[in-house]
């Protein structure tokens, strides 16, 4: 398929700039690939559409604080670097603003206890820094970090994105963009969701800058996706392949997890255990092995998450379902409603 196929036009006051008052509130489109047909429902009526024996896979990833604002050495010029990936204990790859004014060997200042010297140039704006703070780096952020929203996201963040910004269930720091399908869940919707005998797996895939960079290219299969870190641990595997082998369905809470799940995708339609990197770009004619329903919210056009989801549902299904969203006056990206593709 073509960059072109997924262009669509989306009005502007469409996308949602705040979360609902409640998770759970949000608007839901239901699309059943067998018959073709859409219908609507509240968020918190999910659980109606599973069943004893199946199981939810969520991601645990959680967002950290990783836009800082700091100065430069000598002319103390203001600079912004985001955290995209830690190296190691105390080496980071950054993106930094104003780039131009960032050289190796320069120093950045946080705050009178965190400061990072620049130890190597990449491309684009990106940087390889080394941190000196006093005190456990990650704790040390969130006191003067900043959590990065989304760039079509038009206002400041405020103290309540701390929050919503984060699913419920969020545990493992290493994201950059939050799982935003599973920002709906409530801690009582989960319980509602267990209570039908439906299994709720924990995996983990830290979501890199990534998820936001448009596709360039005209023919979509020459599109190189950024590598992102993900762990599905035996624990979760043999449980996932449990619920395979007694005839139970796997829904997906968002393409984070379909992405984990069909990187560690066996032959026989399972899944092995798993620590690493994906690179997995998922679009048609995928034939996905491993997921059979999926939990998603709209994305913006020509982007590798709505190319995703096309291949899971059908094109034609799709495109049909986000029209409709879209005379029904649905929210759009991170803080929208969410789709169930059954």
């Amino acid at each position: 398929m073509r960059l072109s196929d997924f262009r669509y036009h989306l009005p502007g006051q469409l996308i949602a700039q705040f979360p609902m008052p409640a998770r759970d509130q949000s608007g839901l489109l239901i699309v059943h690939r067998a018959s073709g047909r859409i219908t609507e429902a509240k968020f918190r009526d999910i659980a109606e559409y599973l069943t004893l024996g199946d199981a939810l896979v969520v991601n645990e990833t959680k967002v950290f604080p990783a836009r800082l604002h700091g100065h430069k050495d000598r002319n103390e010029a203001d600079i912004e670097v985001f955290l995209l990936r830690e190296l190691n204990d105390s080496h980071w790859e950054v993106l930094v603003k104003p780039a131009r004014k960032v050289r190796t060997g320069n120093t950045i200042f946080f705050t009178d206890k965190v400061l990072c010297e620049v130890v190597d140039n990449t491309v684009s704006g990106g940087r390889v820094v080394r941190f000196n703070c006093d005190g456990n780096f990650h704790d040390v952020i969130e006191g003067f970090g900043e959590i990065p929203l989304p760039p079509y996201i038009k206002r400041p963040p405020t103290p309540s994105d701390r929050e919503r910004y984060q699913t419920v269930y969020a545990r493992v720091p290493g994201a950059v963009a939050a799982p935003t399908a599973g920002l709906h869940f409530t801690p009582r919707l989960l319980d509602k969701i267990r209570a039908k005998g439906v299994e709720i797996i924990p995996i983990v895939l830290h979501v890199g800058l990534g998820t936001f960079r448009p596709v360039s290219v005209e023919d979509i299969s020459r599109h190189q996706l950024d590598s992102e870190f993900f762990e599905i641990t035996p624990q979760a595997a043999d449980a996932i392949n449990k619920v395979i082998s007694h005839g139970g369905r796997i829904f997906a809470v968002g393409t984070t997890c379909t992405r984990a799940l069909e990187t560690a995708a066996t032959f026989t339609g399972g899944i092995r255990p798993e620590c690493g990197w994906t690179d997995k770009f998922i679009h048609p004619p995928y034939v996905f092995k491993v997921v059979d329903g999926l939990i998603t919210n709209f994305h913006l056009p020509c982007s590798t998450l709505l190319m995703l989801v096309t291949a899971f549902a059908n094109y034609d299904l799709i495109m049909k379902a986000y029209r409709l969203a879209i005379r029904k006056r649905y929210r759009f990206y991170s803080y929208g409603d969410a789709m169930l593709i059954l």
